[in-house]
């Protein structure tokens, strides 16, 4: 079935595929790896050992609980210092630039193969760039180039796609979800794609502990410039009190993005070694990308994150807001 979508890339990804027969290749995805990373890797890795390359997954965190699921028998190196880099190529995905993946695996890999993502942040940092700002997710990539390819997908393979298209679509909430985005996700259900499982692994498995951490957050919303801007932070003791880790706490942030009249949220969350946010923005025009690339990040146009390090969170929270204040001046004098 061809979608008559990004026919030009198609063939580049083929022609890549093609590059990497007879070799080891090692698919990179980024730090705090979400559903469409996950998926991507999960779906590239079986994609090419379909054609003959030998992939497996590599991560520098471990895989969420609520991913794990997704994985099934694909090779996957994940938060784990048993895998040796010699011989590999590497292609990243999700990535926008090698450092996403953290500073040891853009050590590993300095030249990279290839580079498939949807960041509008992207670097183009590997010999073979395939980046489209304009589409959903990455998983909505692959998914074309599979079907425009006429390649074989298994079902597992379908449920890592489907999976990094719902979440991040935000379940086909967001603007990106167009009616290109829902065929893809109408035939890969075709494939073997299960709605159901999905939803179950995604969102139906919640611990008591990450409730806890929840209340702690939702707690801590405060609203600023007349109620535009919503802020909501986690101290570092909060993960030991309630006994969960920084896994517990995505999506966290789109609590206080769904309040009435808030157009920027932002979740402000200590480490030990500093500060790291989450962004939303419920207007494209607010261009959470370029806020976050201010303070030391980068992202999508509606979620973004950054990094602060060696920061106290009043330090942080301070420089975040004004930073933000800015932003939405610089944004409504446009």
């Amino acid at each position: 079935m061809n979608f008559h979508c990004f026919p030009e890339e198609s063939t580049r990804f083929l022609a890549l595929i093609n590059s990497l027969r007879g070799k080891r290749v090692a698919v990179i995805g980024h730090l705090r790896p979400d559903g469409d990373c996950i998926g991507a890797q999960v779906a590239l890795c079986r994609i090419l050992r379909a054609q003959g390359v030998d992939a497996v997954g590599v991560n520098g965190h471990a895989i969420p609980r609520n991913l794990r699921g997704f994985v099934g028998d694909t090779p996957f190196f994940a938060q784990d210092n048993s895998f040796d880099p010699t011989g590999y190529e590497a292609i990243f995905v999700d990535c926008s630039d090698a450092n996403r993946a953290g500073s040891a695996m853009a050590a590993m890999f300095p030249a990279p193969a290839g580079n498939i993502d949807h960041h509008i942040s992207n670097a183009r940092f590997a010999s073979e760039n395939i980046v489209l700002p304009e589409t959903a997710a990455t998983c909505a990539m692959l998914s074309a180039f599979v079907f425009n390819l006429g390649l074989d997908i298994d079902p597992l393979t379908a449920q890592a796609l489907y999976t990094g298209i719902v979440t991040d679509t935000g379940q086909f909430k967001f603007p990106s979800t167009t009616p290109e985005v829902l065929e893809l996700a109408a035939q890969l259900l075709r494939c073997g794609a299960c709605v159901r499982t999905t939803t179950r692994e995604l969102y139906e498995q919640e611990t008591f502990a990450s409730l806890a951490l929840l209340q702690r957050f939702l707690s801590s919303l405060t609203l600023h410039n007349k109620g535009r801007v919503c802020s909501g932070e986690i101290p570092l003791a909060a993960f030991d009190e309630t006994g969960t880790t920084r896994e517990n706490a995505e999506g966290f942030v789109d609590y206080a993005r769904c309040i009435e009249g808030v157009d920027i949220a932002v979740l402000i969350e200590e480490t030990p070694d500093g500060v790291k946010g989450s962004l939303r923005a419920k207007d494209e025009r607010y261009r959470a990308d370029l806020l976050a690339k201010k303070l030391n990040g980068g992202g999508h146009i509606l979620a973004s994150g950054f990094s602060l390090p060696n920061t106290t969170l009043a330090d942080g929270r301070a420089h975040i807001l004004e930073t933000i204040t800015a932003h939405l001046a610089e944004i409504d004098a446009q």
